[in-house]
């Protein structure tokens, strides 16, 4: 089996999510993709970020007529930190016969050196997807070197690249612009129903 692990924190989820997942299946011939919701990011511990509850009830419904989608409870069963190095560890332990795909976006590549033990992370991955991103571009040479065998792992999604986030969806919401076309239905519906951001 080939699954694609989608780590994020996810708030709220949005149509750039839903498309880079749905590529990923169709490209790399996924069976599913997991999505690892990240209740407490160490990175955003200066950030307000909405409870688990909302963010679970939002990709929810942003997995409405995706039967390839699941919600991985890997993270929201265990107590923090939450480190991607730690989880796929976790999942390479629990089912070690399964192919690792792991998702990211060009802009987490290129942070990549600076993530909690990347060495660990990259050993416990068969392979790194990444969406390429405008105005981003990474040097794998460079980064080979940072990362020794990174290069070999790192598949690019083809014709894909978006600019859609997370925080621009948040800022729409604030400013009352906008933003109805960037997520999911249900997403929408969620959000409003409950007033979030």
């Amino acid at each position: 089996m080939k699954i694609g692990y989608y780590g994020g924190t996810f708030d709220p989820p949005h149509l750039g999510h839903q498309i880079l997942a749905s590529e990923a299946i169709f490209q790399l011939e996924l069976d599913y993709v997991h999505w690892i919701l990240t209740p407490l990011p160490p990175h955003k511990s200066d950030q307000e970020i909405s409870s688990v509850e909302d963010r679970i009830k939002m990709l929810q419904a942003a997995f409405d007529d995706f039967p390839k989608f699941k919600l991985s409870r890997i993270d929201l069963d265990r107590n923090p930190p939450h480190y991607a190095a730690d989880t796929v560890e976790l999942i390479k332990k629990q089912d070690s016969a399964t192919t690792l795909i792991y998702i990211i976006g060009e802009d987490s590549l290129r942070d990549l050196p600076s993530w909690y033990a990347p060495d660990r992370f990259l050993k416990y991955i068969d392979q790194l997807c990444v969406a390429r991103r405008p105005n981003i571009s990474v040097d794998l040479s460079q980064l080979d070197k940072k990362l020794p065998g990174i290069e070999s792992k790192i598949v690019f999604l083809e014709n894909f690249a978006l600019q859609i986030s997370s925080s621009i969806i948040r800022e729409r919401i604030m400013t009352n612009a906008p933003y109805q076309h960037l997520v999911a239905p249900g997403v929408y519906k969620f959000i409003n129903t409950n007033q979030l951001y």
